[in-house]
C-alpha cells in the first residue's frame, strides 16, 4: 500500500507541472573502465616473455623477444628469426602456462628445457633498419656490410652474454624463410652456436624455392610479395577481383600486368624478379647450397624436409648435399624426410595430410625421436649421444619410417643402386622394357586461353582464409587426366611392392610447334579401383613427385633461346625427391602438360624476350608432342631400392 500511495504521489506531481524530488546522489562516473596501468599478476605465470632491443655493428637494433620457463638455470638457447613477426611466432602471451601460450614445437622445446628467442630481422615488424627480401650476404648484391649472418652473429653474442639463464650454447631453428636465416647463420657461426635445424628453407629462389622452378615463375606468390613489400608488418593484403582466381590472372594477362595493376611495379621485389627471369649472376650468387659448399661444416646441422612441401620443395636436400660434401670431420650433418607439408614437422598434428592417413602422429614423433635428442646432445651440458641415422626417411605409401646412410639413392646396409627406367608408351602405357618397332607419339594441344590448373577450381589466392592451399601436392589428379590437354600413360597393375628413395629424372623426347613451351611431368601412384582398406581412397591418383620446366632454359638455364619448332628436342627434368612405397596392387602412372594455372605464369609458345611483360596477342596454342620409340625412349628413371 505504501509503494502505491507513492506512485500516485509521483504521478500528480507530474500532471501539476511541480518539480520531482532530488534523487540521492551517485559516485561521479570513471571515463574508462580500464584501470590505468594495470598489469596482470606475472607471479602466476610458469615463464617470464621479455622484449630487448639487440644492437648490430651498425646501430640497428632488432626487436627479440626472450621465453624463459620459471627456475631456469643454465639452460641453452633455441634462437628464430622471422620477418612474419616474433610476437606471432610465439602465440602471444595470454596464458599462464608456456605449454599453452607458445606453439608446440616451441613449447615442447620449452618442457625439455631451452630458453626460446625469437628475433624480427631487421626491417620488420619491431625491428629498425631497411628490409630487403631473403637479403644477401655482404658483397657485390649487397654492399651495406651487413647480412643475416652478421645479425646472427652479433644477435647471438649479446644472448650469451646477457641472458643470465642461458649455459652460453646457442642452436638456430626455423622454418622457410626461418630456415634461410638458419642456414645464414651458418656461413661465419659465432663459437657459441653448437647446433642449427633448418626446417624446409628457402635456398635457391629460382631453382625450386618460391619465386621460380626450373625458370618457370610462380605468380601465384603475388600475395605474399605485397604482404612483405607494402608494409613493415603486413598490414595490407592483396585481393583478386574474383573469389575463383582463374578469370582474374587470365583476364589481366601477363604478370607484368596483374603486378602493375596493384602499384606492384613500384615494389624493389618484384623489379628484381623482371630483371633476373634467367638463372644469372643474380640467383647464382646468393643460392645457399652453392655458398655452403664453399666452407667447411663447423656447426652440426639438421636438415628438415617435407615431401609434399608446396612452397621450399628444393631447399632441404640442395643445402644437406651441398654440406654433405663438405663434412670433413664428421661434425654431423643429418637429413629427415617427413609425409608432410610446408612447417607441417613442427606443427601440432602430424597424422594426416589431406586424404593421406599416416597411422600416428608424423610430427609428433619427429620432434620426440630426432629433434630434442639432436638438440639436446649438442646443446647441453650433459647431452648424451643421439642415436640418429644420417637420414631418416618416412616411406609413405608403407607409413613407416626408414634409416639411411646417405641421400639419394641408398638403403639398409649401404646398399646403393642405379635407377631404373620405366619407358613411355604412344598407346597411353608404361613399362620396364625399352620401346620396340615403329613407336610413335603422343599428341595433344596446349591453348594458353584455357590453361590446365593446377588444382580444381575454385582456385582461391594462396592465403585466402577458405584456402587448402598447404595439401594442394597431394590433390587426386584425375581432374587433370579427364583434360584433352593432359597426356596420361600408366603401368600394368604391379605384381609387387615397389621402393623409391631418391630423386626420379624425368628423361624424354618432346616437340612443340611454338617456339617456346612449359612441360609439367608428374609421378603418381594410382590407387586400385576397389579398396576396401579405404573406399574413399578407390582409384585416387596421389601426385608423388612433381614439377615444371620451362624449354627456353633447355640449354642454358642462365640464357634464354627459342626453341627450334617441330623439332625433336631431349629434355630432362630432375623431379622433387620421393621415399615411397607403390603397394602391390598399385599401378605407376606419369601426367604431361604445358601449363600448370595460376600457379605459375602461362608460357605465350612463342618465344619473348621476357614473359613478365607479354602482351595478350603473344599467346598462342601450340601442338605438343611426346615421343616414345627406339629412337625417342621417353622415360622416367625411378631411384629404386630393394
Amino acid at each position: 500500500m505504501i509503494l502505491l500511495a507513492t506512485r500516485f504521489m509521483m504521478a500528480a506531481l507530474l500532471l501539476s507541472g511541480t518539480a520531482t524530488p532530488a534523487l540521492p546522489q551517485t559516485a561521479p562516473t570513471a571515463a574508462s573502465d580500464i584501470p590505468s596501468g594495470f598489469k596482470p599478476d606475472e607471479a602466476r605465470k610458469n615463464y617470464e616473455m621479455r622484449t630487448v632491443k639487440i644492437p648490430m655493428r651498425d646501430g640497428v637494433r632488432l626487436n627479440t623477444l626472450v621465453v624463459v620457463p620459471r627456475g631456469t638455470q643454465h639452460a641453452p638457447i633455441i634462437f628464430s628469426r622471422t620477418p612474419y613477426g616474433a610476437a606471432k611466432a610465439l602465440g602471444g602471451d595470454s596464458s599462464n602456462d608456456y605449454r599453452s601460450s607458445l606453439p608446440a614445437s616451441f613449447a615442447a622445446l620449452a618442457e625439455a628445457g631451452y630458453i626460446i628467442v625469437v628475433q624480427d630481422v631487421r626491417g620488420r615488424y619491431g625491428s629498425e633498419g631497411d628490409y630487403v627480401v631473403a637479403r644477401p650476404l655482404a658483397g657485390a648484391l649487397n654492399p651495406t656490410g651487413v647480412d643475416h649472418s652478421t645479425d646472427a652473429w652479433d644477435s647471438i653474442d649479446w644472448l650469451v652474454k646477457n641472458v643470465a639463464e642461458t649455459n652460453g650454447r646457442v642452436g638456430t631453428i626455423g622454418v622457410s624463410y626461418g630456415g634461410f636465416t638458419t642456414l645464414m647463420s651458418l656461413v661465419d657461426p659465432h663459437p657459441a652456436l653448437k647446433a642449427a635445424v633448418p626446417i624446409n628453407p628457402l635456398v635457391d629462389g629460382w631453382m625450386g624455392d618460391d619465386w621460380f622452378h626450373n625458370g618457370a615463375f610462380r605468380q601465384g606468390y603475388l600475395d605474399w610479395i605485397y604482404a612483405m613489400s607494402a608494409d613493415k608488418s603486413s598490414r595490407y593484403t592483396l585481393e583478386l577481383s574474383r573469389h575463383d582466381t582463374y578469370e582474374s590472372w587470365l583476364e589481366a594477362g601477363s604478370t607484368g600486368e596483374m603486378a602493375s595493376r596493384w602499384g606492384m611495379d613500384r615494389f624493389p621485389m618484384f623489379q628484381k624478379l623482371v630483371a633476373h627471369q634467367a638463372y644469372d649472376d643474380y640467383w647464382q650468387q646468393q643460392a645457399l647450397d652453392r655458398i655452403l659448399a664453399k666452407q667447411p661444416l663447423k656447426v652440426s646441422t639438421l636438415h628438415v624436409h617435407s615431401l609434399w612441401d608446396q612452397e621450399d620443395i628444393y631447399g632441404a636436400p640442395a643445402a644437406y648435399q651441398a654440406m654433405e660434401a663438405r663434412d670433413r670431420e664428421n661434425n654431423g650433418n643429418y637429413l629427415v624426410i617427413g609425409p608432410w607439408r610446408h612447417g607441417q614437422s613442427v606443427a601440432a598434428d602430424g597424422s594426416k595430410l589431406g586424404a593421406l592417413d599416416f597411422d600416428g602422429n608424423s610430427s609428433a614423433w619427429f620432434r620426440r625421436k630426432i629433434l630434442i635428442p639432436f638438440l639436446d646432445q649438442h646443446l647441453k651440458d650433459d647431452g648424451q649421444p643421439a642415436a640418429i641415422a644420417p637420414v631418416t626417411a618416412f616411406e609413405t605409401g608403407a607409413n613407416a619410417w626408414q634409416k639411411y646412410e646417405r641421400w639419394p639413392m641408398s638403403c639398409p646396409g649401404d646398399c646403393a643402386t642405379n635407377p631404373r627406367p620405366i619407358y613411355l608408351s604412344a598407346k597411353g602405357e608404361m613399362g620396364w622394357e625399352p620401346p620396340v618397332g615403329a613407336g610413335g607419339f603422343a599428341e595433344y594441344i596446349s591453348d594458353p586461353a584455357r590453361p590446365v590448373t593446377y588444382r580444381q577450381r575454385p582456385l582461391l589466392t594462396t592465403y585466402d582464409r577458405l584456402s587448402t592451399w598447404g595439401q594442394w601436392l597431394v590433390d587426386d589428379q584425375r581432374f587433370a587426366e579427364a583434360r584433352p590437354d593432359v597426356v596420361t600413360f600408366v603401368s600394368d597393375v604391379l605384381s609387387e611392392d615397389l621402393r623409391l628413395a631418391g630423386d626420379p629424372v624425368a628423361r624424354f623426347f618432346a616437340s612443340t610447334s611454338g617456339t617456346d613451351s612449359d612441360w609439367v611431368v608428374k609421378l603418381i601412384d594410382v590407387y586400385p579401383d576397389v579398396y576396401p582398406a579405404d573406399p574413399a581412397m578407390a582409384g585416387y591418383e596421389l601426385p608423388v613427385s612433381m614439377d615444371i620446366f620451362r624449354g627456353r632454359y633447355r640449354k642454358s638455364l642462365s640464357k634464354a633461346t627459342p626453341l627450334a619448332a617441330n623439332e625433336v628436342l631431349p629434355y630432362e627434368i630432375k623431379l622433387p625427391p620421393v621415399s615411397h612405397k607403390f603397394l602391390k596392387g598399385h599401378r605407376v602412372m606419369v601426367q604431361i602438360q604445358s601449363s600448370w594455372f595460376p600457379l605459375y605464369d602461362r608460357n605465350p609458345q612463342a618465344f619473348v624476350p621476357n614473359i613478365f611483360l607479354a602482351k595478350k596477342a603473344d599467346y598462342r596454342k601450340a601442338v605438343q608432342r611426346i615421343y616414345t620409340s627406339p629412337q625417342y625412349p621417353s622415360r622416367i628413371d625411378l631411384p629404386v631400392i630393394p
